[in-house]
């Protein structure tokens, strides 16, 4: 069985962080989303992978590499436009070779894996299986309908849902998926909708099996996604310390500090990481907090977020909470209360001010 990792994308729901960077690095639990989608792959048997590749492909081949790092082997198809999922399996028809797939969305997050979801379509029969996971707003989702045990067909985004059931970023084909994709007809966007493409399976008597997923499940869209999926992690953090605490800070909990981190003067209260070099110094760093490499928390208090590589918070007057923070963003107190604001902000920006 092969794998096939959806990469591209534009990522317009994780503005700006997306006009610069790849939405599959964004790092939860200072691991990139992405990386997740391949471990759960590999320990699910699953090593020959397609990653589907746009715009942000560098950025994603130099993360990713060979695939020698997971244990996996890696190939990478370029998709020209994000013409929609089922264009992705369209574009990887020489890869796939006609064996069995997984089709997997690259900022998915399932903490449970997918290894029982695998072996069960294995040992099925079934020429597709869909997972599926209760959620409180379908509409947003394509949907499905499920009968008595079995699945009539899948809706995307209805105004009014046949269920609470949404079709997760995670599907498991045979080769007849292709001969569907081939069928079916651009949506009104102009995509090759995945939903379209199951549905043809359906309609055409191909056997098409669904599971209800264990475990919270994620698409980490955006920022308060990113934030619960971090949280999610955070809680099953392992104590590790390959850092430096000097004897004026306290670690409370469950606190990990990676490669080179070092804390001076300072409380962590846990769950919470430190990336590679960050420095922690006279401050203040809540539950539920991840810092990624190469930053600096200087006389700051920062609790329920995610910082990103090479960002510094210096000389704040108050807490920073719940946020997600860039690359290379320097946050800096001011000695003395301004008279007015001087913002320079990108398109889609957020900010509250006293």
């Amino acid at each position: 069985m092969k794998g096939l990792v959806l990469s591209g994308g534009k990522g317009s729901r994780l503005r700006p962080f997306t006009y610069t960077g790849a939405k599959q690095l964004v790092p939860v639990a200072n691991k990139p989303v992405l990386f997740y989608a391949i471990e759960h792959l590999v320990a699910a048997g699953v090593r020959d992978l397609g990653v589907i590749v746009g715009d942000t492909g560098e950025q994603v081949r130099a993360a990713v590499g060979d695939g020698s790092r997971f244990g996996a082997r890696v190939t990478y198809i370029e998709q020209p436009a994000p013409l929609g999922i089922a264009h992705a399996v369209l574009v990887a028809e020489q890869f796939l070779d006609g064996e069995p797939f997984v089709l997997f969305l690259g900022d998915n997050f399932l903490r449970e894996g997918v290894r029982e979801y695998v072996q069960g379509f294995l040992d099925s029969g079934a020429n597709a299986q869909v997972q599926l996971c209760p959620v409180p707003n379908p509409s947003a989702f394509g949907v499905a309908d499920v009968r008595d045990g079995r699945l009539l067909r899948v809706v995307e985004k209805p105004a009014d849902p046949p269920s609470d059931l949404a079709v997760i970023g995670i599907y498991l084909f045979d080769a007849h998926v292709l001969e569907a994709v081939k069928s079916v007809r651009p949506s009104a966007r102009g995509e090759l909708e995945i939903t379209d493409t199951i549905q043809w399976l359906i309609d055409h008597g191909l056997r098409v099996d669904h599971r209800v997923v264990r475990g919270p499940w994620i698409d980490t869209g955006r920022m308060d996604d990113i934030l619960q999926a971090n949280r999610l992690l955070l809680e099953d953090l392992q104590q590790r310390n390959e850092g430096t605490v000097d004897g004026g800070s306290r670690l409370v909990g469950t606190v990990v500090l990676e490669r080179g981190a070092r804390v001076e003067r300072s409380v962590i209260h846990g769950p919470a990481i430190i990336g590679e070099e960050t420095v922690v110094r006279d401050a203040y760093i809540g539950p539920f907090t991840s810092v990624y490499h190469h930053c600096r928390i200087e006389r700051a208090e920062l609790a329920a977020s995610v910082v990103l590589e090479h960002t510094e918070l210096v000389g704040l007057p108050h807490r920073i909470e719940d946020s997600l923070i860039g690359r290379f963003v320097r946050v800096e107190g001011e000695q003395s209360r301004p008279r007015v604001y001087r913002l320079v902000l990108g398109d889609h920006s957020r900010v509250a001010v006293p």
